[in-house]
C-alpha cells in the first residue's frame, strides 16, 4: 500500500471553540498548541482574530511560541480581518467565502461572482503582505461543481497556496466525498483541504475518504469538538492514517493526554465509548475475549493501547471468565486454588448481574471472604 501524501492542520482552537459554550484562555491555546507540535502536527489553527483584542492576543501568543508547526488562523474575506490576522504574527491565513447558492443567497444577498471577486481582493492583499492563504469554500459539499471549480481556478490565479472544501453540514458520505474530491484533485493544480463536519457521524471517515481520494491537509479537532456534533476527531484520523495509510511520522503516544486536557478546558468530557481516547476503548469484560487477549492482545486490539499513551483494563462482571479473573487475582498479589477461584467466579457474576461496580477493594473483598479471612 502506497503511503499517502497528507498534512495535518488541527482546528481545536478555532473550530474546536465554535463549540457551544467553549471559550480557552490564551494559557490553555498555548499548551494545547504545545502538544499539537510535540505530536508532529505540521498547521496549528490557532484561532479568529477579528473575534475580539483578547482572541487576537491569544492567536498572536501561540503564533509567537516558535513552534515547529505553522501557525494559520481564519479570515472572512474582509480588510478588517486580514490586518487583525497580519497582526497576530501567523504564517497561514484562512480566507473563506461561502460558494453554494443556499449560503450566498441568505448571507450575502448578493451574486456569488461578486462574492468571489471581493473575496480574491482579499487574497491579494494577504499574499501582498508576505502570508500563505488558504483559500476555503464554505458549503462546498453543496456548492455546483462547474462553479466551485471556478472558485479554485480563481484562487490559484491569484496566488492562492492551498485550497480548503468544507462539508460545512456534514452531507456527504465517504463515497460521495471520495468521487468528489477524486473530480477536484484533478481538476486543480494547489494541494487540496479536507474539512469535514460531523453531523451524520461521518466526518472521520469523510477525511480520511478525502485523503485516499489525493487530499493533502486534513483538518481536525481533538475529541472531535466543534459546532452541533462536531468535526473530524484528531486521535482517529492519526491512528487511521497510522494503521491504513503508513503514516508513522506522528508521535501518538500524546493523545491520550491531551484528550484529557481539551476535555478539561472544553468542559466536555469524552464520551466512555469514543475510539481511541474513551475510557473504554481499551477496555474487556467478555471472557472469551480476556482469555485470547492473554494470549495475544491483537485478536481483540486492532492496535495496542501503548500506541495512543492509554493502557489496557479488565472489568470483572456478569461476562466475566475463569482466566480473566485468575489474572485480575494475580494481579492483586493473591493465588487461589480452583474451587476457591470458581467460588469467587460466582461471586463476581452475581454481583455484575446486580450492577454492582467490581472495584479492586470489592474483589479483595471477595477473595478474603471465600478464603475465610476478614474483608477489609
Amino acid at each position: 500500500m502506497k503511503s499517502w501524501h497528507i498534512e495535518i492542520c488541527d482546528v481545536t482552537l478555532r473550530d474546536g471553540e465554535q463549540t457551544p459554550g467553549v471559550s480557552f484562555t490564551c494559557e490553555e491555546k498555548v499548551r494545547i498548541a504545545e502538544v499539537l507540535d510535540q505530536i508532529g502536527v505540521e498547521v496549528i489553527e490557532a484561532g479568529f482574530p477579528a473575534t475580539s483584542s483578547y482572541e487576537k492576543r491569544c492567536v498572536s501568543s501561540v503564533a509567537a511560541l516558535d513552534l515547529d508547526a505553522r501557525i494559520c488562523c481564519l479570515a472572512r474575506a474582509r480588510k478588517g480581518d486580514v490586518d487583525a490576522a497580519i497582526d497576530a504574527g501567523v504564517d497561514m491565513v484562512s480566507i473563506f467565502i461561502p460558494t453554494s447558492e443556499l449560503h450566498v443567497r441568505h448571507k450575502f444577498h448578493a451574486p456569488r461572482e461578486k462574492v468571489l471577486a471581493d473575496a480574491l481582493e482579499m487574497v491579494d492583499y494577504t499574499r501582498d503582505h508576505g502570508l500563505q492563504v488558504r483559500f476555503a469554500a464554505e458549503d462546498a459539499s453543496r456548492t455546483d461543481l462547474p462553479f466551485l471549480l471556478e472558485v479554485y481556478r480563481q484562487g490559484e490565479e491569484h496566488g492562492a497556496d492551498l485550497l480548503s472544501f468544507a462539508d460545512t453540514v456534514g452531507a456527504l458520505s465517504p463515497l460521495e466525498m471520495y468521487r468528489m474530491m477524486r473530480k477536484i484533485v484533478r481538476a486543480v493544480k494547489k494541494p487540496l483541504c479536507a474539512h469535514c463536519h460531523n453531523d451524520m457521524g461521518m466526518a472521520t471517515a469523510n477525511t480520511i475518504a478525502a485523503a485516499q481520494a489525493g487530499a493533502f491537509q486534513l483538518h481536525t479537532t481533538v475529541n472531535g469538538i466543534g459546532e452541533r456534533a462536531g468535526n473530524a476527531a484528531l486521535e482517529e484520523v492519526l491512528v487511521a492514517l497510522y494503521m491504513k495509510g503508513k503514516i508513522r511520522r506522528y508521535d501518538l503516544s500524546h493523545l491520550t493526554t491531551l484528550s484529557a486536557m481539551v476535555a478539561q478546558y472544553s468542559g466536555i468530557p469524552v464520551d466512555k465509548l469514543k475510539p481511541v481516547v474513551g475510557e473504554h476503548a481499551f477496555r474487556h469484560e467478555s471472557g472469551i475475549h480476556i482469555a485470547a487477549i492473554l494470549e495475544d492482545p491483537s485478536t481483540y486490539e486492532y492496535f495496542p493501547p501503548g500506541l495512543v499513551g492509554a493502557t489496557r483494563k479488565f472489568t470483572l462482571g456478569k461476562h466475566t471468565g475463569k482466566k480473566a479473573l485468575e489474572h485480575e487475582v494475580a494481579r492483586l498479589g493473591y493465588s487461589l486454588p480452583e474451587k476457591d477461584l470458581c467460588r469467587v467466579l460466582e461471586l463476581v457474576k452475581d454481583r455484575g448481574e446486580k450492577k454492582v461496580e467490581l472495584t479492586d477493594e470489592t474483589l479483595i473483598d471477595l477473595i478474603k471472604m471465600v478464603m475465610g479471612g476478614p474483608p477489609l
